[in-house]
């Protein structure tokens, strides 16, 4: 059974920092690309950030709104994949989602985690 399970969401005051963690359970973790997704109520699940799986090289992208604030990092010894978060907005805010995908996060079939809240206050 796949279990992806994220903690260390919060409430902090703009400008603060955060370090999201999903820990992953049945699957092959190193060979999953992992993901970082955040979804706002009446918006769509967009994704933060992303890094590949061992066999492409743990290649991190961002989107745009969080480049230079935001690292995604992974431990495939742990089985863990992280999203430091620093220098955050009130724009911020939302629930994260960790994923998982061996063929991709665009593929079809993406694993999730329950999600975890972020709130950023001004």
């Amino acid at each position: 059974q796949v279990q992806l399970v994220e903690s260390g969401g919060g409430l902090v005051q703009a400008g603060g920092s955060l370090r999201l963690s999903c820990a992953a359970s049945g699957i092959a973790f190193s060979f999953n690309d992992m993901g970082w997704y955040r979804q706002t109520p009446g918006k769509q699940r967009e994704l933060v950030a992303a890094i590949t799986s061992v066999t492409t090289g743990g290649i991190t992208s961002y989107a745009d709104s969080v480049k230079g604030r935001f690292t995604i990092s992974r431990d495939n010894a742990k089985n863990t994949v992280y999203l430091q978060m620093n220098s955050l907005k009130p724009e911020d805010t939302a629930v994260y989602y960790c994923a998982a995908n061996p063929r991709g996060l665009k593929s079809q079939g993406n694993y999730w985690g329950q999600g975890t809240q972020v709130t950023i206050s001004s």
